[in-house]
């Protein structure tokens, strides 16, 4: 059975060619190509990636996704799909790497969309993201400044200790989404003082 990271990575792809390349992305700026043009950057030039937060590195970033752009979409997706050349051809660093990549982009493209719904994920893909969660969370969040914890009924997770914390409750995937600062979600309730439930909505949150 294929991991979590696998089944995303292929998913996503099928979604982008079923939307085609101009489809809009909740990625501010960026249409369907656009992603998977930084996805495959990101997974095949990982010396050029760098040049999204590095300005000296910016030029082998363009000339990067400069060469992917001459191709079409289909050709990228099918690159994507297969990892085989890289290091991501081992499901141990998929699913290391690319379990929360692959499923925050996913869902990047499906909710830039009218008429989405949040999807049921399995059991194991639940505990993935929570793993991850775990690890990320308290960086994810940082900007907010507030106590915060979350919880989705049955596993709870403390990502800034404090006095009278905000806890967002809600299934995994939506408070994952939430801390990577995206703001389609639903099904989260958030509790606790008005202040801080603000400063935390109207924070940057995510990398």
């Amino acid at each position: 059975m294929p991991s979590f990271a696998r089944s995303e990575r292929l998913a996503l792809c099928d979604t982008a060619v079923s939307l085609g390349p101009s489809a809009p992305t909740l990625c501010e700026g960026w249409e369907v190509k656009d992603l998977l043009i930084h996805l495959l950057v990101r997974e095949r030039r990982p010396w050029a990636a760098p040049g999204m937060f590095l300005a000296p590195l910016e030029p082998m970033l363009r000339k990067a996704e400069a060469a992917y752009a001459a191709e079409g979409l289909e050709t990228l997706a099918a690159r994507l799909r297969d990892p085989k050349w890289t290091p991501f051809a081992l499901d141990p660093v998929d699913k290391l790497v690319n379990t929360v990549e692959f499923f925050v982009h996913h869902e990047d493209l499906r909710r830039a969309q009218p008429g989405w719904e949040p999807r049921t994920l399995p059991t194991s893909a639940e505990r993935d993201l929570w793993r991850t969660l775990r690890v990320l969370g308290k960086g994810l969040v940082r900007a907010a400044g507030v106590p915060l914890v979350i919880t989705d009924g049955t596993t709870t997770v403390t990502l800034r200790p404090g006095e009278e914390p905000v806890t967002i409750t809600g299934p995994i995937g939506e408070l994952l989404l939430f801390c990577f600062g995206r703001h389609e979600v639903r099904g989260l309730s958030f509790d606790g003082p008005a202040e801080k439930i603000t400063r935390l909505e109207n924070a940057s949150l995510g990398f």
